[in-house]
């Protein structure tokens, strides 16, 4: 053989060895073509009910061929031809390489990154939520199908963004209960619910977290680990419980993650309470309940939760975890049996749940291609669909806080020149925040700006930290251009997992460049601020020559089309914050470990969130503009209902100010209520209605609270009726101090907008 040739031959044998490494097949059990002798178990036979098929498994195990099974590594048990499964994959806002049991390779280079979470929430549109959602499952199936992806993820992050120092606050969908946990529910419907409609089954498994009251990183030096967060009962249940609750109630999520912290001075993975008692026994949990990951090291560690590590996996196991992410139960539960700290039927009870789970997900059912999603693969992954998707989350989602008359939309043929300055107008990563993946391609701001007109670009600032700016240089091109778009705001580096923030500013000298290049600026400037929690921007906002602000988010891969779609009037803008921006002063007067929602007129701690929040804000919970004025029209609601009750009732005999929400008051107690919305303008585009109310000032009830939010799409001059269904005992009443859910007797105020309606609820 010629040297040419052998050079051809070694090449075509790598590219064959490159091509079987990347193209491995999925992991799976009950493989009965390898191995006939497996359809003689129970357990392989996918005609069966799950819970035979998982009893006559569990019968079968050795304590140690269980206890493999209490990791996310899991171990193989081989003699039943069950293979390693490792559970831990992150789908946060697409397939993410987050996490070990997902990995990108030449056969599928990347997947579509959606926009990070609390950009995707401001769109306040549910069926967005469950169509990225069920994009994200069927990537992953795809990429499952050719070994590079598991079938369990740890995803949505459901925890409420109480405070805006948080650094993961952008993995969430913001600051109110009710947005959270319709997003949580979709979310969840979108990954898991199958085509077939099999209600039994899972396409995925998906996984609320972190439960519960978690929402500090590390903050001057508090940290996550050893941080003991003390809630009262009342905020409990009507701000910090109501996501999960929704996620397993109304999503039938397959998983719920125990958080880091500890609650009321208990460590959350070894609270019997909160895992037994509240998951499996309130809400009927179908599914399994996780660690964070090494979360019971930091019991045993961190916290000094017990004094040996056989203790604290007797604890876990007899609190109601099920699996662990990390090896603590693997290395200390046959110990903590020995030692009779906990019996080994908590053990099958936590390997039983696992193993149901992968049997709902198909892992049992033999080959994966002869199953419903066998033939999806790399060529399901970044299609033109996907990636348009991830464009038209980022474009539903961005933020117009500020429009001066004759700034925004530009106008392509008329603007010869646009300045791009500003350390986040030409970043990649930075668009797509934490737990991310690989995207499919990118298109930054200055990408997207550049497709529609002219651009000189100056970066204004070596990165976002802004130690010196570089104001004269960005003042030059701003003097000479026809407009100015600046894009500032933060990154993973300012805000992000273990980060979290002290000053809620923009960072260094942005405000100066920002400020200098505004005054020089002899046409329209558009302040766009990328960033995962809000800014105090009230000098720009209060700045004449500043005469457009946008929030961006974290916008995913399709970040900088999406804005120039906004930018340039090809899409009408409709997001609304779902967090409130806070002055800097708030950081001052308020400490981050403080968990109480409500306000306290003795401390001056002026509580938290739009609900309860009593100090001034820069901008606030679903403020957002559009290029097109919508208005409002009750055409029906009732002005008094009446609560049944039940003769001899004591609030018959005694004047009461609430009235407990029990089966037989509640029943068909519900009203509509329509609304005529109408876009007055020239654009056509969609508008978030919402119905807030302000309940009677009993039992620190809140300000007010979103009762429910539809989006409508309105051509020029069209009108539409939007109709809300009010349940009198779920929407209207509020948990009081005690932790009991009450309907409020009095004066409720609806609002939609500008419009005040007033509710009378009477006995």
């Amino acid at each position: 053989m010629s040297s040419k040739n052998s050079v051809f031959a070694i090449l075509a044998i790598l590219t064959l060895w490159q091509q079987s490494v990347s193209a491995q097949s999925p992991v799976f059990a009950c493989d009965i073509d390898k191995n006939p002798a497996l359809k003689n178990f129970t357990f392989c036979d996918s005609s069966l009910d799950v819970k035979t098929r998982v009893d006559d498994l569990v019968k079968r195990l050795t304590l140690q061929e269980k206890i493999v099974n209490l990791v996310d590594n899991a171990g193989s048990i081989d003699r039943l031809g069950i293979p390693k499964y490792e559970w831990w994959s992150e789908a946060l806002h697409g397939v993410s390489y987050v996490g070990p049991g997902t990995h990108f390779s030449s056969l599928v280079p990347g997947a579509t990154s959606f926009p990070q979470v609390i950009l995707t929430a401001a769109s306040f549109n549910e069926t967005l939520f469950k169509n990225i959602g069920q994009v994200v499952s069927t990537e992953a199936r795809a990429m499952y199908n050719v070994g590079l992806a598991g079938l369990t993820f740890w995803s949505p992050n459901i925890n409420i963004f109480r405070d805006p120092r948080w650094g993961r606050g952008q993995e969430t969908p913001g600051e109110d209960p009710t947005l959270t946990s319709k997003y949580g529910a979709a979310y969840v419907q979108g990954l898991q619910e199958r085509d077939d409609g099999d209600k039994d089954r899972l396409k995925v498994g998906a996984c609320c977290k972190h439960y519960t009251a978690y929402d500090v990183d590390n903050w001057k030096g508090i940290e996550r680990y050893n941080f003991n967060a003390v809630v009262t009962k009342q905020d409990m249940d009507d701000t910090y419980q109501p996501p999960f609750k929704s996620c397993v109630l109304d999503g039938n999520v397959a998983s719920v993650m125990c958080s880091y912290n500890q609650v009321n001075g208990k460590p959350t993975c070894g609270d019997p309470d909160l895992l037994t008692g509240v998951i499996r026994g309130e809400w009927k949990l179908n599914g399994y309940i996780s660690s964070d990951c090494d979360s019971l090291d930091v019991m045993f560690k961190n916290q000094h939760w017990e004094n040996t590590p056989e203790k604290i996996a007797a604890d876990a196991l007899l609190a109601g975890l099920d699996l662990n992410c990390g090896n603590f139960l693997g290395q200390h539960t046959e110990a903590a049996i020995k030692a009779g700290l906990v019996k080994e039927s908590e053990v099958d009870r936590a390997v039983t749940n696992n193993f149901a789970t992968l049997m709902r997900l198909g892992f049992f059912d033999g080959n994966p291609s002869k199953q419903i999603y066998g033939k999806l693969g790399p060529k399901d992954v970044c299609t033109p669909a996907n990636q348009e998707l991830a464009r038209e989350a980022a474009r539903q989602g961005i933020v117009l806080l500020k429009n001066s008359v004759g700034s925004l939309p530009l106008s392509p043929t008329a603007i010869k020149s646009l300045a791009v300055i500003g350390p986040n107008a030409n970043v990649t990563k930075t668009m797509i925040g934490n737990y991310e993946g690989t995207p499919c391609k990118y298109t930054t701001p200055l990408q997207g700006l550049t497709a529609s007109v002219a651009t000189v670009y100056q970066p204004g600032c070596a990165n976002v930290a802004c130690g010196t700016a570089q104001v004269d240089e960005a003042k030059k091109v701003a003097a000479a251009a026809d407009a100015v778009v600046l894009v500032m705001g933060s990154d993973l580096s300012i805000e992000a997992e273990s980060r979290d923030r002290i000053d809620i500013t923009l960072p260094g000298q942005q405000n100066l460049l920002i400020t200098e290049v505004a005054s020089v600026a002899k046409g329209p400037v558009i302040l766009v601020i990328m960033s995962g929690g809000g800014m105090d921007v009230q000098f720009a906002k209060e700045n004449p020559k500043i005469t457009s602000i946008l929030w961006v988010g974290f916008p995913g891969e399709a970040g900088g089309a999406a804005l120039a779609d906004i930018v340039f009037g090809q899409y009408n803008p409709s997001g609304r914050l779902p967090m409130s921006w806070y002055p800097q002063s708030y950081t001052e007067k308020v400490n981050m470990t403080n968990m109480n929602m409500r306000p306290d007129p003795a401390t001056g701690y002026p509580g938290r969130t739009y609900r309860f929040y009593t100090g001034d804000t820069v901008y606030t919970f679903g403020d957002g503009l559009s290029y097109s004025k919508f208005t409002h029209h009750l055409i029906e609601a009732p002005k008094l209902v009446y609560v049944p009750l039940e003769e001899g009732h004591e609030c018959r005999s005694s004047e009461c100010k609430s009235i407990d929400t029990v089966e037989q008051t509640c029943k068909n107690l519900a009203f509509n209520i329509h609304l005529r919305v109408r876009n007055s303008g020239t654009m056509g585009g969609s508008h978030t209605v919402f119905l807030f109310s302000s309940p009677p000032a009993v039992h620190g009830a809140p300000q007010k609270h979103l009762l429910g939010f539809q989006k409508v799409h309105l051509a020029p001059r069209q009108q539409g009726v939007v109709r809300f269904g009010v349940d009198v005992c779920k929407d209207l009443s509020l948990v009081d101090e005690a932790g009991n859910r009450k309907v409020a007797l009095g004066q409720h105020v609806l609002h939609v907008g500008n419009l005040k309606h007033s509710l009378n609820v009477r006995i």
